[in-house]
């Protein structure tokens, strides 16, 4: 692995490290180049967002064929892809926000995994 400048493209080991190794790769050069600072920024980065969970819904519609106008004209493979998208682009806006984005993930996961999983199950009515 390199640092957070460095080509991480050719890597696939897949661990923790290396995802938020990746995220904040990605958060640094898009901070590089970027127009606007601050507030703004992040808020555009959320709004990204809804551009890729509409992809998702765009494909999942493809993989269908639920327009009757266009058929069928994605694959399951394709909504995987936009789905990835969606937690990558959700990762980075969440690194926008915090230095530490793997520390604040994971204290969410573990808070919704202790809730749904410990909880009590609702009953069917």
């Amino acid at each position: 692995m390199t640092d957070t400048t460095g080509d991480l493209t050719g890597d696939t080991t897949g661990d923790a490290a290396d995802l938020w190794a990746r995220v904040d790769a990605l958060h640094t050069w898009l901070d590089r180049d970027r127009p606007d600072g601050g507030h703004q920024e992040v808020l555009l980065r959320l709004l990204k967002l809804s551009e890729e969970v509409g992809e998702v819904a765009a494909a999942a519609v493809g993989a269908t064929g639920q327009n009757p106008r266009k058929g069928t004209t994605h694959t399951w493979d394709d909504v995987q892809a936009e789905l990835c998208d969606v937690a990558i682009t959700a990762l980075v806006a969440l690194r926008a926000l915090t230095p530490d984005p793997g520390a604040v993930f994971t204290a969410h996961l573990t808070r919704v995994t202790e809730r749904s999983l410990n909880g009590p199950r609702p009953t069917a009515r």
